[in-house]
């Protein structure tokens, strides 16, 4: 038996219903639904030392809860001191249950814990219903053990769904309980 994470339960009961009716839509196919989430960490100062991005992926390996997979440089960059091929950054791409029960933590844990946070700004979406925002520390997350943490860093996530547009995309999202900014 497939285990199904309480926040895909409610989609499937709740939220599908209730946005075929507000979207109009004539088939359940046509319901804006989440593909995939994409967590990006790029880090400027792992040209001086290359250990810092093994330390990163295996903070995004514990939060996203996959083995992250560590990014290299395409173009050589000069005054950055950045040569084509030096790793520079992690990433790690979660569809699934998997997606699922992030989107639930991050919703629930980690965004509530963010200082001062008034909620998340509606200009995140990329004009195909897709969104993306930026945390500013990873520590906002319960599974990182602060007493390890070397240095704070920023991560970007992106959600990509399934809405042509960002009216749909926003409207899933904030059924699913995504704080938007009023």
């Amino acid at each position: 038996m497939k285990h199904t994470n309480r926040l895909q339960e409610k989609y499937k009961k709740e939220i599908a219903p209730a946005l075929q009716k507000q979207l109009a839509a004539k088939s359940s196919m046509q319901i804006p639904r989440l593909e995939k989430v994409v967590i990006n960490l790029c880090l400027g100062e792992a040209t001086q030392n290359p250990k810092l991005v093994q330390t990163a992926a295996d903070e995004l390996t514990t939060i996203a809860g996959q083995k992250a997979v560590v990014t290299k440089a395409k173009k050589a960059i000069s005054n950055f001191k950045l040569r084509e091929g030096m790793p520079i950054g992690a990433r790690v791409t979660l569809r699934g249950e998997r997606m699922w029960a992030f989107m639930d933590r991050l919703m629930n844990l980690a965004l509530p814990r963010v200082r001062d946070f008034r909620g998340l700004p509606p200009k995140g979406f990329d004009g195909r219903g897709n969104y993306n925002l930026g945390l500013k520390e990873q520590i906002v997350f319960p599974e990182i053990n602060y007493d390890r943490v070397d240095k704070v860093r920023g991560m970007n996530i992106t959600i990509c769904t399934s809405a042509e547009s960002d009216a749909n995309g926003k409207a899933l999202l904030e059924a699913l309980g995504m704080p938007f900014r009023k």
